[in-house]
């Protein structure tokens, strides 16, 4: 009998090996649940919180052809592009929301709330819970990593893109690189003048697949309370 280094790296290679041929992932292991809080500067007014309808997960390196043509069609630097190839990451997406607000819950829509121009948001909060798939007697668990998106860093890229007219969305990023955001440019036509919203539309969160399973304490609501509307 091999000794037991051995047979758990034989375990795990043949793990590997029986995901890549059905072209899964260790993040496929998982469902996944979603949060997005847009916290206001006016500390009494509560946060517009949501629930994302279903999280889509991808390994960043299942989608290697499609970066590298990001980076050729400048939408990526190719800096930032191989260091996410490198640190093996889960891609968990976010097209579709629900409101948590008491009077239109259940009600589920694409995404589609302004952020620009207005003043009054102080940050982008994406709260993260997860369980083994199967395990539907078990509680989700909040898993141990900061999602972030201030104002004032996506507006910068926002302001950076309001004079160009070569294309009508963009994708944006937090400076850690762990919230990225699918904006749409859209152009108001109002009484006396023409005005450009910039609306999300889909999001995404970037976890290192090593991060899967470090979860905290506590349940979802504990975790929500802070955000929860009236």
């Amino acid at each position: 009998m091999g000794d037991p280094n051995s047979r758990r790296n034989q375990t795990r290679n043949r793990l590997r090996a029986q995901l890549r041929k059905k072209r899964e992932s260790l993040a496929d292991q998982f469902d996944f649940k979603i949060y997005i809080a847009f916290v206001f500067k006016e500390k009494k007014k509560k946060s517009a919180l949501f629930e994302v309808a279903e999280v889509v997960p991808v390994m960043t390196n299942n989608y290697e052809e499609n970066i590298l043509k990001g980076v050729k069609d400048s939408s990526y630097s190719l800096e930032s592009s191989l260091e996410l190839l490198q640190k093996d990451v889960v891609q968990l997406h976010a097209p579709r929301y629900q409101s948590m607000r008491r009077d239109v819950i259940g009600c589920t829509q694409e995404m589609d709330f302004i952020l620009w121009p207005r003043n009054d948001i102080e940050k982008i909060v994406c709260l993260l819970f997860s369980r083994w798939k199967g395990a539907e007697h078990e509680p989700f668990r909040p898993v141990q990593a900061k999602f972030e998106f201030h104002h004032g860093d996506y507006e910068k890229q926002i302001l950076h893109a309001v004079g160009r007219k070569d294309k009508a969305g963009m994708v944006m990023n937090n400076p850690n690189q762990s919230v990225f955001l699918f904006v749409d440019r859209q152009h108001l036509q109002t009484p006396k003048t023409k005005l450009t919203v910039f609306k999300l539309c889909s999001l995404c969160l970037y976890l290192p697949q090593d991060q899967l399973t470090c979860w905290g304490v506590g349940d979802i609501e504990d975790h929500l309370r802070p955000y929860m509307p009236d």
